[in-house]
């Protein structure tokens, strides 16, 4: 009897489409059905009978954002957790709370509060390098349509000179320059750290954040706001959307925001993510980094600027592969932390010397920490001009 009655369970939940249960819908409602899940989450699934078995408690019955921020419009679903639902006036009713960021809840936050802040952040970035610690060589500047020809056109490094021991003794240079060599960069390879190099993950944030201007000025106005009640709470969170580590490929425990962001990767024979200046000098210098051309570039003419390069990292290619150069390590990291949280998963725009930049971030949605929390998956500069003309910097397969 027990198994007639569970053979019968299963026909039912196989009519129901519900006959995958390896993925979880957490975060996918909506989204076009991705052959690397093993279920999906919109509703032709029902007709396909390859729902994930949370699928109708999350995509079609829930009138919770849990999970859910980001997704794609749904117009089975009873309430919405994208960008565009107080437009239309269907969230849920925990939209807030849920997609807000940081530890739950808090005040919306305004794109020209956005912009207010990164003017100030801007201003305050007093190890950025000057002209006389750094010079670059720009060289060769191609088309859209060149990007991907994998030439050499420039002959010169890109960095001509840098004062490394200006620079480089400053300590959260010197904090973020011990974080760059934790990490190897072939995905499906677990990451595996020492109690040292955890402590260093430490000192960074603490360097960041509690000892520059810039970091007190980004937890003043988070705390403000409601997101955050301490500034220990505050480094907590970063830490785990920063360096908590998932799988981006065969389970393995390969990958963070920080190592894709700023140590960069490489997945399926091809660079992935790599957005530091630091990073890129590092490795020209010592013979691993190639310049090959850039195809953009900022409106800015004193540091920090932005390019938007092509290079080889020893055998491997980016067609284009964007980054603030200049800066200092406080001023990518808190933009970067700012737009995750204030806008996971979307375009962030800000202001910078009067200049607009724009900070594109995308979530990892496949594992989580905390209550829900979403880790960073990537982040990347772009100008809104860059934006239009390189539609696949929006495609997320193509920079994760």
């Amino acid at each position: 009897m027990k198994i007639i009655l569970l053979l019968s369970l299963g026909v039912t939940l196989f009519s129901q489409g519900l006959g995958n249960t390896l993925d979880s819908c957490q975060g996918r409602c909506g989204n076009w059905a991705n052959s690397a899940y093993s279920c999906q989450c919109n509703p032709p699934c029902e007709r396909n009978r390859d729902c994930c078995s949370d699928y109708y408690n999350l995509c079609k019955g829930s009138t919770s954002c849990k999970g859910r921020c980001g997704e794609q419009y749904n117009s089975q679903n009873q309430c919405h957790c994208n960008t565009k639902c107080s437009q239309y006036n269907n969230c849920c009713s925990d939209y807030s709370q849920q997609c807000g960021g940081g530890s739950g809840g808090g005040e919306p936050i305004t794109d020209s509060e956005l912009k207010a802040l990164s003017e100030l952040l801007y201003s305050l970035d007093s190890n950025k390098a000057s002209p006389s610690e750094l010079v670059i060589d720009k060289q060769a500047r191609v088309s859209d349509s060149q990007t991907s020809s994998k030439k050499d056109l420039s002959l010169k490094p890109l960095f001509s000179f840098l004062d490394e021991s200006s620079l480089f003794s400053k300590p959260t240079f010197a904090a973020f320059l011990a974080l760059l060599d934790n990490y190897q960069r072939y995905t499906g390879q677990s990451e595996k750290f020492s109690s040292a190099q955890l402590k260093e993950q430490d000192t960074f944030l603490q360097e960041v954040i509690s000892n520059t201007e810039i970091g007190r000025e980004l937890y003043t106005f988070f705390h403000s706001k409601g997101l955050y009640s301490s500034e220990a709470e505050f480094i907590y969170d970063l830490k785990m959307m920063w360096f908590g580590l998932y799988s981006r490929s065969n389970n393995a425990k390969d990958s963070s925001g920080f190592e894709h962001i700023f140590a960069g990767e490489v997945k399926k024979g091809k660079v992935s993510g790599f957005h530091s200046w630091i990073q890129f000098y590092r490795l020209e210098k010592n013979g691993l980094m190639n310049y090959y051309s850039h195809s953009f570039d900022g409106p800015w003419t004193s540091f920090p600027d932005m390019l938007g390069m092509q290079f080889n990292w020893d055998g491997y290619f980016k067609q284009v592969g964007s980054a603030i150069i200049g800066s200092s390590p406080e001023f990518d990291f808190a933009l970067y932390s700012l737009c995750y949280i204030a806008r996971p998963g979307r375009q962030c725009f800000l202001s910078l010397g009067g200049q607009t930049l724009v900070i594109q971030t995308y979530t990892w949605d496949n594992s989580y920490y905390g209550d829900g929390k979403k880790f960073i998956a990537s982040g990347f500069p772009a100008t809104p001009r860059a934006l239009l003309q390189h539609p696949f910097l929006l495609n997320p397969e193509e920079e994760l």
